[in-house]
């Protein structure tokens, strides 16, 4: 029992506030979201409380770390919700000034998925200093050809725009294309001959440049062609159209180029690449996009809401357009990533192992399951009694009783919690990777785990949940965006010959299934966790323990890495994704180990034992520089005392399979 609750009572509205962390190195969210649950405990009236208590997204909260790595989740008293919080596309509330233009509130929305430009060969190599010559030669081809057009597009878009001053700015912005153009003959002398003259223009830019001008041009899908618009409102909407299908150029390359100048120290005065890390870093090409941003807001206030859902389509098009074109430069040179591609099938394939809770989840199963249990629980007066197959009586725990239990499970948790991290913490600082320091400090907290456990079995807690219900709340768990579509996709993907385990301390394995059956996995996935036992599809309050504690579940990983290998014979290329103290023996274990989150118990512990935290990114970098200077066959290997925070979902897809 990794979590328990900390479960105040409300009896008409409840609000769930949890902390979940973000990048270490960009902002964090913060906001509480209501959970619009019934305060009655007639079971009559629960059979639409499933949809309603999962019918939210999750809050981003770094500055108290504490309540997330004890797996707590608390709940207060709320009257309304803040006007002033939003959901975003990637399920977080966050807080969003009114003043806010369009073009940030697009680029908010679609920023997550810039990490599939980061994450191409190209943008890593580039950074670590060691891309091909010949493959810059190349992009710096395409490039040629891509800006060319772009001049064009924002020429058409000159001629639509119906205001003085909206044309002075679009013809300011199409003269810096040329001064970026010219960067590129600077090249050009010094390498002696032009790239654009030798190499033709690829697919994907084909594709980008066509759709930029196509845009531009008023061939939108839906929308008249430019010589049929009669009106300057429908010229300034193709304006704002083509300015839409510009901008996320312009805001990826300025966010590519500081995430680059990042890992570029000042004194690397001889890398080979820094005219243009420089050129993208720059202060005057970040002023140059949030020019192209005012414009688009600019340009969109008379354009109606369903005009402005086309502009954000075209908005998001040419993103990943852009994110396609990165990809398409021909690396030749030996690369890490994306796995999909370092990946041999014939020799290799690859084991993705994740935990579940604030892993895959938004909210700890046990909450889920403590929310079953209160809501479907009889009233003080209506006390339940059931009889198992042999006549004994089961009685059911009343809702009153039922919540004040909680709190006081949850109240001895917190604070027995508190202690056993201090106290291992207690112990001589490592100056190394101190492994076997690690497991001995870590069976002291399965001790704990395994006590807590025997606890919530014996208060009778858990007595009398419904599997059906358990079921239905599992099909409406909200999961982290972008992890029911990375696992699908990984073992869609042939070449991986990948397979996916779920290794979690989640009190029913049941519960687990139904999450993932939405999405088709739950015959796919192998999961190893606890289970409940039932009478009748009723729970008995007994939990079938398998999974408690750090070292079950790296008894699971082991075992479940050395079965794999001695039945295919193929070497196993190990990513394990965690978030909690309790990962920390199969994060270390696994080629890749990946912290999704900041948790601060685990970062204290892994610490004092010797374990160095380095963000997804930079840690790709690096990797890839050391890959090449040793000219290894492969660059990642387990226990070597370094675990990768990454910020989301979408940032271990680019790492596995890159834009796919």
């Amino acid at each position: 029992m990794r979590l328990l609750l900390n479960l105040i009572q409300n009896p008409n509205f409840i609000s769930c506030r949890f902390d979940l962390a973000t990048k270490p190195y960009t902002r964090s969210y913060s906001g509480s979201i209501s959970l619009l649950l019934s305060s009655s405990s007639d079971n009559n009236n629960n059979n639409n409380y499933y949809q309603n208590y999962f019918n939210y997204k999750k809050s981003h909260n770094n500055n108290n770390n504490n309540n997330r790595n004890k797996k707590l989740l608390s709940f207060s008293t709320s009257s309304s919700s803040s006007s002033s919080s939003r959901l975003d596309n990637m399920g977080v509330v966050t807080k969003t000034s009114e003043d806010e233009g369009t073009a940030k509130k697009i680029w908010n929305k679609y920023k997550k998925e810039s990490v599939y430009a980061m994450y191409t060969p190209f943008v890593v190599c580039l950074t670590s200093g060691d891309l091909d010559l010949k493959t810059f030669h190349h992009y710096i081809a395409q490039d040629a050809y891509f800006l060319k057009a772009f001049s064009q597009a924002y020429e058409l878009a000159e001629e639509c725009a119906d205001d003085d001053d909206a044309k002075a700015a679009i013809l300011e912005l199409r003269n810096k294309v040329v001064h970026e153009l010219q960067m590129h003959e600077s090249y050009v002398r010094e390498w002696g001959f032009n790239p654009a003259e030798e190499i033709a223009p690829n697919s994907a830019t084909v594709k980008y440049t066509e759709f930029l001008l196509a845009t531009a041009s008023g061939k939108v899908e839906g929308e008249k062609s430019l010589g049929k618009i009669a009106t300057p409102f429908e010229k300034t909407k193709i304006a704002a159209y083509a300015l839409g299908a510009m901008t996320p150029c312009m805001r990826l390359y300025a966010f590519l180029g500081k995430e680059i100048r990042e890992l570029v120290s000042p004194g690397e005065v001889n890398h080979p690449y820094k005219k243009w890390i420089d050129t993208y870093s720059s202060d005057d090409f970040e002023a140059d996009a949030l020019q192209t941003e005012e414009l688009l807001d600019k340009l969109s206030i008379s354009l109606t809401g369903e005009e402005l859902e086309v502009m954000e389509k075209l908005y998001h098009q040419a993103m990943n357009l852009e994110i396609d074109f990165f990809d398409a430069q021909p690396v030749t040179q030996q690369i890490l990533i994306p796995l999909s591609k370092m990946i041999d099938p014939n020799e290799e394939r690859l084991m993705l192992f994740t935990d579940f809770d604030l892993t895959c989840t938004v909210v700890d199963s046990s909450a889920i399951l403590a929310e079953i249990a209160k809501l479907t629980a009889p009233k003080a007066d209506q006390q339940q009694q059931q009889q198992d197959e042999d006549g004994n009586t089961l009685s059911r725990m009343s809702s009153t009783d039922l919540r004040k239990t909680w709190d006081e499970l949850s109240g001895r948790y917190t604070e027995e919690y508190e202690q056993c991290i201090e106290s291992i913490l207690t112990r001589e600082k490592a100056v190394g990777l101190d492994i076997d320091g690690l497991r001995n400090a870590l069976e002291q907290l399965s001790e704990f785990e395994k006590r807590a456990n025997v606890r919530v079995i014996e208060s009778g807690v858990l007595k009398g949940i419904s599997l059906d219900d358990i079921k239905r709340a599992g099909e409406h768990m909200i999961l982290q965006d972008g992890c029911i579509n990375l696992l699908q996709k990984v073992l869609a993907n042939d070449g991986l010959n990948a397979s996916v385990h779920v290794l979690s301390y989640c009190w029913c394995s049941d519960l687990m299934r139904a999450a993932f059956s939405p999405g088709g996995l739950d015959s796919l996935l192998d999961i190893q966790a606890n289970e409940f036992a039932y009478e009748d599809g009723v729970s008995t309050g007994e939990i079938l323990r398998e999974v408690q504690s750090p070292i079950d579940k790296v008894a699971y990983f082991k075992q479940i890495f050395q079965q794999n290998e001695n039945e295919n014979g193929k070497l196993n290329v190990t990513v394990y994704i965690g978030d909690s103290v309790g990962d920390l023996l199969c994060l270390l274990e696994a080629d890749i180990g990946i912290v999704i989150g900041s948790s601060e118990s685990l970062r204290k512990v892994g610490s004092h034992y010797g374990v160095k935290f380095v963000p997804l990114f930079p840690g790709v970098v690096n990797k890839q520089k050391e890959f090449v200077k040793s000219n290894l066959s492969s660059g990642w290997e387990g226990l070597s005392g370094v675990l990768y925070t990454a910020s989301s979902w979408a940032e271990i897809h680019a790492l596995i399979l890159g834009h796919q």
